[in-house]
């Protein structure tokens, strides 16, 4: 007897409310299967009403070989929230304003590409970082650019140049702060305007800012920024040249606690999230597959 081979099946998951462009990406999918008779598709639209556990029964109910994330880094910590620990593929298809995540992974930002690799590919297990008590995939930070990201929050535009302009904006009215760290089983005190807890490499803004992290080595970084300047931006923004030590400092561990002596600004990819004076961080190794 002869068996058929069901065809591999993709499940798009699509947040028509990422970004800032109008592609019709369902249409733009369909158009990419049409001469690929050896894949399945089906496509599933986000809305305000899907929670995580309203979003996983969607995808147990649809079977798929693998999930893509259609958006930015918002739509994919959604899928990897859902999909963690499962094994199941996690495709990216960008969609985002910035694509942080889709830019440090090397994901072509054409869709074209990016489709092929989607179904190329069967993924790679990465890390990702637990803070207090939140998923990150990509980048958290306290202090300035925490700062910068309420400042863009409150902008009516969006893209590139805003960003910029609340970057300057804060570059004048940001002030240092004083933490305690419980890292590698030592106590280290540190002023600092800005500490980052990196999974991943660089901002959407293109500014790398942990030029030596990687994603499956079951250890995140701490950035340690003592001092920030024009000068300094641009350096992390045009080139990948090591941290000057007297501004920058680099640690590498599987978990943290940090205590500042006053509240302040709080983000975790992308998502102002409030002012604090402790963050914990641990890391979650192997947690998801994500296809680049």
């Amino acid at each position: 007897m002869s068996s058929i081979t069901a065809k591999p099946k993709i499940l798009f998951v699509i947040n028509k409310g990422s970004g800032n462009n109008s592609t019709d990406f369902e249409e733009l999918i369909a158009v990419y299967f049409e001469d690929k008779p050896d894949f399945a598709y089906t496509t599933l639209l986000l809305d305000n009403e899907i929670d995580c556990d309203n979003l996983r029964a969607k995808i147990i109910a649809e079977k798929p070989n693998k999930v893509v994330a259609v958006g930015g880094d918002g739509t994919i910590k959604l899928l990897a929230e859902v999909l963690m620990g499962t094994g199941m593929p996690l495709g990216i298809l960008p969609a985002g304003s910035a694509n942080g995540m889709a830019k440090d992974l090397n994901i072509p930002t054409d869709y074209e590409p990016a489709l092929d690799l989607i179904c190329s590919k069967d993924g790679t297990l990465i890390h990702l970082i637990e803070i207090n008590g939140q998923l990150c995939i990509h980048l958290s930070d306290i202090g300035f650019n925490a700062y910068v990201v309420k400042v863009f929050d409150s902008m009516k535009k969006r893209g590139m140049w805003s960003y910029i302009k609340a970057a300057w904006r804060v570059l004048w009215k940001h002030a240092k702060m004083k933490a305690t760290f419980e890292i590698n089983n030592k106590t280290v005190e540190r002023e600092a305007v800005m500490i980052v807890l990196a999974n991943g490499l660089s901002y959407g803004t293109g500014v790398t800012i942990n030029p030596e992290g990687k994603l499956d080595d079951d250890v995140f970084e701490i950035i340690i920024v003592r001092k920030i300047s024009v000068m300094e931006l641009l350096k992390m923004r045009f080139s990948k040249l090591p941290f000057n030590p007297e501004k920058t400092e680099l640690f590498r561990t599987k978990s943290i606690s940090i205590k500042s002596k006053k509240k302040v600004h709080f983000q975790i990819d992308g998502e102002y999230l409030g002012k604090t004076n402790a963050v914990t961080a641990k890391i979650l190794p192997k947690a998801v597959r994500i296809i680049y």
